[in-house]
């Protein structure tokens, strides 16, 4: 029988290693590794029951780890046909995005003041030759993203790989372990809880939003005659970039208003304020599926969101909903909040 001071040491050391694996994860790059190795654990354990009543036991999880796999192989075969045939398309082609992009900056000339009007380009021409000069001088960086973009799909993958793994290792009836094994089974379980409870709910979240904006940019403006530019690129940006809590939204909308704008000032105020009402409906139901699953309000996720991108960059950003919600569930656990 383990006293109480051995059981506080324990939890103790089991805390600190979470603490310094979590870290390490953004400290040296790893965080895309723990992001897919995350979602994939967690798509398996939450698909594995609903197909253990076809298939019993660990064959359930392997079946799901094998249709994860396809469905991973054939999204990226499709990511990939896609991005080679929308180049190859009209509105992929980089030239005729140029020339499309005029119509759009001679608009916003005329609805802009004028201290932002000097700064924009004249024509297309001279934004082609603005964009192939910063080409020219950040050469060397845009190597090294290359460079990052590449590390990170590994990442991704092996990250991919690892939560297969571990899913299914999971699954199949091992010893409890020593004091420290089940204390840092007990933290990862939280990480996976928390992980599931927000990237989940950050997911349908960001799903309703782009459906309402959807609604209004290809059905709503349409009707009053309005047909928005680049309006389906949009919609596809209000999903991916609203994955991001709290800061993805501002950014989708501030791209959305600006398009607005080139069209005319009311159409812009217009998509302001459809926007805002959307905003208020969106916080309603972020407090109803996210807020409500970790116990936490808009300002504390963009505060945290905040010191973690000062920290650690754009994977700070992304994480840290992901820890902050950890964090509260260890001190929820630990009845200390």
């Amino acid at each position: 029988m383990r006293t109480n001071e051995a059981v506080v040491r324990i939890n103790a050391a089991a805390y600190v290693l979470t603490a310094a694996a979590l870290s390490f994860a953004l400290a040296l790059h790893l965080f895309p590794t723990l992001f897919a190795g995350l979602l994939v654990y967690a798509l398996v354990t939450a698909l594995a029951p609903a197909v253990q009543r076809l298939v019993p036991g660990v064959h359930a999880h392997w079946l799901v780890v094998a249709l994860l796999a396809i469905v991973v192989v054939g999204a990226l075969t499709l990511a990939i046909v896609a991005a080679f045939a929308f180049l190859h398309s009209e509105s992929g082609n980089p030239t005729l995005f140029f020339e499309r992009l005029t119509p759009l900056v001679e608009r916003a000339r005329t609805q802009l003041p004028t201290f932002i009007v000097d700064r924009l380009p004249d024509d297309s021409a001279e934004m082609r030759t603005a964009v192939m000069e910063w080409l020219g001088e950040h050469t060397a960086q845009l190597q090294v993203a290359g460079k990052q973009a590449v590390r990170v799909v590994v990442q991704l993958g092996i990250g991919i790989v690892l939560g297969a793994m571990l899913a299914l290792h999971s699954a199949q009836e091992r010893p409890q372990g020593g004091p420290l094994s089940v204390a840092l089974k007990a933290r990862a379980a939280h990480l996976v809880n928390a992980f599931h409870d927000v990237v989940f709910a950050q997911v349908k979240i960001s799903a309703l939003n782009t459906l309402f904006t959807g609604g209004f940019l290809l059905v709503g403006l349409p009707l009053f005659g309005v047909a928005l530019p680049l309006a389906k690129t949009l919609v596809v940006l209000t999903f991916v970039i609203g994955l991001l809590p709290v800061v993805g939204n501002l950014i989708s909308n501030t791209l959305i208003f600006v398009v607005a704008l080139s069209i005319s000032l009311l159409v812009a105020l217009a998509a302001l304020a459809f926007l805002i009402v959307i905003h208020k409906l969106e916080y309603f139901f972020s407090a109803r599926l996210l807020g409500a699953r970790i116990q936490a309000f808009a300002w504390e996720l963009l505060l945290a969101m905040l010191v973690m991108e000062s920290l650690f960059g754009i994977a700070g950003l992304i994480a840290a909903p992901i820890y902050y919600a950890y964090v509260k569930r260890e001190l929820r656990e630990a009845q200390l909040i």
